[in-house]
Order: structure tokens, then sequence, then C-alpha cells
């Protein structure tokens, strides 16, 4: 059982966002913090009269010096705890959440599934476990050997290799933590169809889960039509297209092994790497702009690119990189086109997302139409006390002329 080693006592004034249960406590909202307390402990959380209001794991190092762990007073946080907290989150990924057709998914979103800092996504029989902070790293084998126990799984392998580790002062972190090791690649399905992921090297944690459900709604609109998929990574959205009727795909990526692994792709699930489709290893912005000159057009034009703003300070930048990617996409879509636009800058709310494709469109002289708002599967939820969950936002757009 673990009990709170020291106090957090917050500035006057600064409890409502803890009482409205957002689950980061920002340094500056701290007043002091008991000695006694080691980072990477569990401690309790006082307003600026002493009242209690939560309890969270401490770590100075970062920003984010306490994320919340529960809020209800005297809440035993023990072995029987965790299990509880997992084994809630896994029955969230059931149907209509998961499709009985999928068996790769998020099982734990972190925040929104109220364990702040971890990430455990499954694909087939292996998980895949991010440790976003020092509290999960430091619990991380019991919390492997949990997951194992209550999934079934072969194995738990640890990608903990994201940027917000060096902010919490840790390393990047590659190990099996309970299991045996998976197969590389590992293959998954989705939706009837097939996809080899790679778990040792791949980005995120192998795969982009989160745009399951987007990668079925963009296919609907590629049939008999000439697809553009932009940053396509292992050719998600390329599957999809094809398998819904569309003519041709191109895959743009900067790097040649993952464009390797979306041709085994296509190839996986019967369709033709070489006749069907093509892929370019390149720099997207460069290649839009070459093939404006050369008179090339597309029917839909897929824009998936990593995330452009992790702070910020990069937030400006961003934008830019936002409006000139999808300016030059609207000036290769043939009148009729739909272009496919996302960000997963969390940074970057709707709104002004869809500011930025109104002013690509207005500068490419483009007549435009939003005909869906698209978002992060469902089994990435967020709670309605964390908006910032809602990292992934996109826009399915028709060309009028």
């Amino acid at each position: 059982m673990e009990v709170p080693r020291g106090t957090v006592t917050l500035k006057p004034g600064r409890e409502k966002p803890v009482r409205q249960r957002h689950p980061w406590i920002f340094s500056g909202a701290i007043a002091r913090i008991s000695p006694e307390a080691e980072d990477g402990d569990l401690v309790d959380v006082r307003a600026a009269d002493g009242a209690w209001l939560a309890q969270g794991f401490l770590n100075r190092r970062s920003q984010i010096q306490v994320r919340i762990l529960t809020w209800q007073e005297g809440e035993t946080v023990d072995e029987h705890f965790w299990r509880r907290r997992l084994l809630r989150a896994v029955d969230v990924r059931r149907p209509p959440v998961v499709e009985e057709t999928t068996d790769a998914c998020r099982l734990v979103n972190g925040e929104s599934d109220f364990l702040p800092g971890l990430v455990v996504d499954r694909y087939a029989d292996w998980l895949v476990f991010q440790a976003g902070t020092l509290a999960m790293d430091r619990r991380k084998r019991m919390l492997a050997a949990l997951l194992l126990e209550i999934t079934g799984a072969q194995g738990v392998v640890e990608r903990s290799d994201m940027t917000v580790r060096r902010m919490e002062g840790l390393p990047e972190s590659r190990e099996v933590l309970a299991g045996v090791a998976p197969p590389n690649p590992v293959t998954i399905r989705e939706a009837g169809h097939r996809f080899l992921v790679d778990l040792e090297r791949g980005q995120k944690t192998g795969f982009y889960l989160d745009q399951r459900v987007n990668r079925q709604r963009v296919a609907v609109y590629c049939r008999d039509r000439t697809v553009l998929n932009g940053f396509a990574y292992t050719g998600g959205f390329a599957v999809h297209a094809l398998a819904a009727g569309a003519r041709h795909v191109t895959n743009v990526d900067t790097s040649g092994d993952v464009l390797r692994l979306a041709a085994e792709n296509l190839r996986l699930n019967g369709f033709d790497a070489e006749g069907q489709a093509e892929t370019v290893v390149g720099d997207l912005f460069q290649l839009l702009r070459l093939w404006q000159t050369e008179g090339r057009r597309f029917d839909v034009i897929v824009l998936d690119p990593p995330k452009f703003a992790s702070r910020r300070s990069h937030l400006d930048r961003a934008l830019r990189g936002y409006k000139d990617i999808n300016l030059q996409a609207f000036k290769l879509l043939r009148p009729g086109g739909i272009l496919a636009t996302f960000s997963c800058s969390g940074l970057v709310d709707p709104p002004l997302f869809q500011k930025v494709v109104f002013g690509a469109a207005l500068d490419a002289g483009r007549q435009v139409q939003i005909l869906e708002w698209l978002r992060q599967a469902p089994d990435h939820p967020v709670a309605l006390t964390f908006p910032e969950g809602a990292y992934l936002k996109g826009l399915i757009c028709r060309v009028v002329y």
C-alpha cells in the first residue's frame, strides 16, 4: 500500500482547477512542498487554507509538478487500486467502442483514463507500454504484470521513447516488461484488413491507432478516384482507399523504410503495390509544388502530418506549416475533389485548425465546403475535465471549383 509522503500546498486562489478535477498542477500554482516528499512519491494536495483537495504524484523537475491520481480522500492506493483502474480502462474498449473486426486499439489513454502518464496500446497478442512520467516509470513492472494478467496478452513491451520523458528528467527506455517478446513485425486486423506493425522502431507505438475510424470515413470518398496519401507512413489510408475502390494511390513519405512496409501492407491485402499504387520518397512540401508545375492533379488528397507544435513557442511556425501544406494541396485538387486534412498538435484546437484551412483555401482561390469534422477514435476517450486530451482533429473538405 502507498501512503502520501508529504504535502503540496497551493497558493491562495489556485485550488479551483483541482476542485474541478483537472489532473495537472503546474509549478506556478504551488506555494510550498514539504521537504520529506521525494520526486515520484504520492503526496497530499491542500489548498492555501489547509483544506484537503486530492492526492497525486510529485515531480519537481517537471513543469507539471503534480499529476492528480485521486480526488477521494482516504482512498487506498495499492495493487487492488491499480487493478481496478486498469480493468475499468480495458472494459471501455469493448464493442461498440472497438469493433470485433479489430484486434489493435488503445487500452489506456493516460489522464483521460485516470491513469496519468500511462499509455498502453494493444497489437493482437502484445501490449506496448509507454510511461510518460516518473511515477509511472517507477511502477511499470507492477503495472505490466497486472496488464498481462487482465488481458491475457503474451507480452508487454516498453516503448518509452517520447519527448515528454525528457521533461520529466527520464531517459528513453525500451525493454520487455512482462511475458515474451513479440515477433517483428506483428500482424493486426483492422476493419477486415491486415497490417504489419513494427513494434520496435515504428512511430508512436507502431501504428496510428487514433486514425482507425477516420481511415474508414475517408475511404468512402475514394471510389473510382486517384488518391494522394501524404505523410503515408505504412499505408493505412492507402489500404482502406483501394479497398473502397480507388483507381490509384500515391504514397508519399520521407522514409523509404516505412514506404516499403506500406507496399507490403498493400500486397498483404491483395493489392498490386506497383500497378495500383506508387511510392514516392521525398519532402511533401516540395513535391506538391513540383507537381503543380508539372500539371499533375488528384481527386483525393490525405494530409496526416506529424505533430508540428509540441510546445507553445512552436505554435506560430506550426500554423504556417499547416497553412502552407493545405494551400499547396488545394491547388492540386480537381474541381469536386476531396481534401482530408488533419492536425495532431494539441495546441491547435479545432476552431484554430479550421481557420488555418480557411486561410489556405482563400489564398488558393478555391471555393470549399466542409463535409465532415473528424477526431480521434473512441478508444482514445477524452475526460470532460481534461480537454487537452482532444488532440487529433480533422476536416473532410470538398473543393467546389
